[in-house]
């Protein structure tokens, strides 16, 4: 029997490319670069300063006098270049001044100046912190330290302009030196001994001051209270460069007689006759560096220049200049009736 039916031929017609294509991943990859070329522009537009801005203007308007400046970069990590006015196409710019040069310059100079005062306010801070410090250290070594525990009453800290300030007076019965005398007693010797311990371990330097009460000293007219004052000032740096404290730490020592009162109301209260310690701020230290630079007259005299001098015209012979030194010697001198 014959087979009659027909034969079906079905034919797939492909389509080129379908979705399997990859000129879509092109498009894309262009607009993300052209994207991001868009916000490195923005970026760069928000972030300028206006004198970069006219740096990138003028390195369109005539890159040849750019490229011949001192830097190759339109905007340059260290500095804005500036065009050559000599080499430039641009007359505008040949005859123009440097204005942006200047404008980059004055923003410079106040940018340092901001950055200097920012860097001294925030050393002074931690100069003020480590002093600070040191006081609740000092005050804590009288609190428990057994030896200075009964002295507490005669020793005050305080923090002023100037810096730190150690206080040590005398009581009613318990004087810190002899009497008309620059030699320390035994205990204030101690005091000063363990403060120098704790002193020493801040780099600041000190002043050392010798006070007097207004009671006139009864000894010989070449010697007062003012030679008195600034020998125990000394005696003073004396015991705390033997107790550790570096001498060259040490910015001034000055003896202020009765000049600088504790208490203004009582001249011959006894807390007037004291000693002061001050740690320094380096702003104190570099204005007392800074009068000695000038080399002014002393303040007060010390123990050299408080030799009285001899009468012009007349020599002094070699006893009597013995005798006029020595009275700068502890103990040197004795006195029937003593004052202090």
């Amino acid at each position: 029997m014959e087979n009659n039916q027909p034969i079906l031929v079905k034919r797939v017609k492909k389509v080129a490319g379908g979705h399997h294509g990859g000129a879509w991943k092109i498009a894309f990859a262009d607009f993300a670069t052209a994207m991001m070329a868009f916000f490195l522009v923005m970026w760069l537009m928000s972030s300028a300063t206006p004198e970069q801005k006219k740096a990138i203007s003028g390195y369109f308007q005539d890159p040849i006098g750019f490229t011949e400046s001192a830097s190759p970069y339109v905007i340059d990590l260290g500095g804005t270049p500036t065009p050559a006015p000599d080499r430039t196409l641009n007359p505008e710019l040949k005859d123009a001044p440097d204005a942006a040069d200047s404008a980059v310059d004055s923003e410079s100079d106040q940018q340092a100046s901001v950055n200097k005062d920012q860097a001294e306010s925030l050393a002074e801070q931690i100069e003020r912190e480590r002093l600070e410090l040191l006081l609740q250290e000092l005050q804590t070594k009288v609190d428990e330290n057994p030896q200075l525990q009964k002295f507490k009453d005669q020793i005050l800290f305080e923090i002023t302009q100037d810096g730190l300030r150690i206080q040590i007076m005398d009581a009613e019965n318990r004087p810190m030196f002899d009497i008309g005398s620059a030699r320390l007693q035994p205990y204030f010797e101690d005091i000063l001994l363990i403060l120098a311990e704790t002193i020493k371990e801040v780099p600041n330097k000190i002043s050392v001051s010798g006070h007097t009460d207004a009671k006139p000293f009864a000894g010989t007219g070449e010697f007062g209270n003012w030679e008195l004052s600034a020998n125990r000032a000394n005696a003073a740096r004396r015991t705390l460069v033997a107790g550790g404290y570096p001498d060259d730490n040490v910015a001034r020592v000055v003896g202020y007689a009765s000049s600088a009162l504790f208490d203004r109301k009582d001249p011959f209260n006894p807390v007037n006759r004291r000693i002061d310690i001050i740690v320094l701020t380096k702003k104190a230290q570099r204005a007392i560096e800074g009068e000695q630079d000038a080399a002014p007259e002393p303040a007060v005299p010390s123990e050299a220049s408080a030799i009285p001098p001899a009468p012009p015209g007349a020599p002094v012979q070699a006893p009597e200049l013995r005798q006029r030194l020595n009275i700068f010697e502890d103990g040197a001198l004795q006195f029937d009736e003593p004052q202090e």
